[in-house]
């Protein structure tokens, strides 16, 4: 399956948010990847993130990273740069956005 996903980074933290993004800790890619997920893509249009997430099931996923310790500690690190957060809770499995339309 294929998720869509809308962040907001803080105007003021964009560089420190890149920066972020160029030192994910291996640990939590690797949790990633073991959670289901084969690709995660984020672009940036001024504060505006997009994220695209392939996964088998993204409910799972969160499931399974939403306690993950290293995956707080990211999220918590993120919640300093963020207006707008990913949510791991069970709720957040039903925020991705709608397809409107496909090629």
């Amino acid at each position: 399956m294929r998720i869509a996903l809308h962040t907001k980074v803080r105007a003021d933290r964009i560089e420190e948010y890149e920066a972020a993004h160029r030192e994910v800790p291996e640990e939590l890619t690797t949790a990633i990847r073991a959670a289901g997920a084969t690709s995660w893509t984020i672009w940036r249009s001024g504060a505006d993130l997009f994220h695209v997430i392939e996964c088998a099931d993204y409910a799972r996923l969160l499931a399974e990273l939403e306690h993950l310790p290293v995956n707080v500690t990211w999220q918590a690190r993120m919640a300093e740069l963020l207006d707008v957060v990913h949510d791991y809770t069970g709720e957040g499995a039903g925020a991705g956005l709608p397809v409107v339309w496909e090629l």
